[in-house]
């Protein structure tokens, strides 16, 4: 953050000391014309015309900091209106207007070095207009090129996540433990019920599929997730039978709604991952939306082995839904139960 602050303040001293002395290029012109002919600016010094580069510089620094505090140019996140931009219009000049009338103040009280010619004076409406111009449009360009910098950002960072998310969910799908046991399931249902192992191996291959498509979206509709997910837990079902079960409870109003793929397939594998499924403890996976929420809970049961993890998976859906929506998700313990609630866009 301090390298982007560091990029405004030099925006800033750039257009000002630029802006100050091409406001009083005529000035100079005269200043250095030794011919005679330019009487425009006569009895000038090169102190009045220093003072006067030096007030506009000044003036214009305060400009920029007075739009930067009132209405946030230099931040990205701001939002910026037209109603905005014509009231730092406004103020901008009554502003410009203000500061003039101050330095002729301090040329007549103080004797500060000034120009006197009838010419410049009748030069600083046109100044005040040109410098209100350059301030406002310079402050909103420089607003919409780091707004423009923080998207391409957030968005190199949300393709980041997302790589991550399909080879994580890739690396737990084709892991040898998991593979090794839908194989032996799947071989366990041709020898016995080849029927099953038809249905298994359809399930096995919409998992996969949809793991490894790699698709460019970034989101998609909770009916496209919940029928992954449907194929996910049949496999889970053949692997730990009446020893797992499921509640699903889904509004017909919220299928309509978005969220990150493999959203709940990842709270789903997290719980399996982390509790203990046996007859002595079965575990019920509840998965259930309210309004624009879903939440996916189960009763903790910690295994004994615990595979423990830094849980990689969730802190990436945690990372991915602050980018893409700008939300947040709920972790939680309450009861012996742990829940998750993700927001459905």
């Amino acid at each position: 953050m301090k390298v982007n602050i560091d990029k405004y303040i030099l925006a800033v001293v750039v257009i000002s000391v630029v802006v100050a002395f091409l406001t009083h290029f005529p000035e100079l012109i005269s200043l250095f014309d030794h011919s005679g002919q330019n009487s425009l600016f006569s009895g000038m010094s090169m102190a009045d015309v220093a003072n006067e580069i030096l007030f506009t510089f000044v003036s214009l620094l305060i400009l920029f900091a007075m739009n930067t505090v009132l209405f946030g140019f230099n931040r990205p996140t701001a939002r910026i209106t037209w109603g905005k931009m014509i009231l730092s219009f406004v103020l901008t000049g009554f502003a410009s207007n203000l500061l003039g009338q101050g330095f002729v103040f301090l040329h007549h009280q103080f004797d500060i070095p000034a120009i006197d010619a009838m010419v410049h004076h009748y030069l600083h409406p046109l100044r005040d207009f040109i410098i209100t111009c350059i301030v406002t449009g310079s402050c909103y360009m420089i607003h919409l090129i780091r707004k423009s910098q923080q998207v391409s950002v957030e968005n190199e960072q949300l393709r980041s996540e997302n790589l991550v998310n399909q080879f994580e969910a890739l690396k737990n799908q084709l892991n040898p433990h998991m593979l090794f046991n839908s194989l032996n399931t799947l071989r366990s249902l041709i020898r016995e019920t080849p029927d099953k192992a038809q249905d298994y191996l359809q399930e096995l291959s919409r998992v996969l599929r949809y793991t490894l498509q790699g698709n460019e979206c970034m989101s998609v509709t909770l009916r496209e997730e919940m029928e992954f997910v449907s194929a996910y837990n049949f496999l889970l079902k053949m692997r730990y039978e009446d020893n797992l079960e499921f509640d699903i409870r889904i509004e017909e109003e919220a299928e309509t709604l978005q969220l990150p793929p493999m959203s709940v397939q990842l709270l789903i594998e997290n719980a399996v991952k982390h509790n203990e499924i046996s007859n002595r403890h079965p575990l019920v996976i509840r998965v259930c939306t309210t309004g624009k929420q879903l939440t996916v809970s189960n009763p903790i049961q910690r295994k004994k082995t615990a595979s423990g993890g830094l849980q990689i998976g969730l802190a990436n859906l945690v990372k991915r839904y602050s980018l893409l929506f700008k939300e947040e998700i709920e972790v939680r313990e309450d009861n012996n139960t742990f829940i998750v609630t993700i927001p459905l866009i």
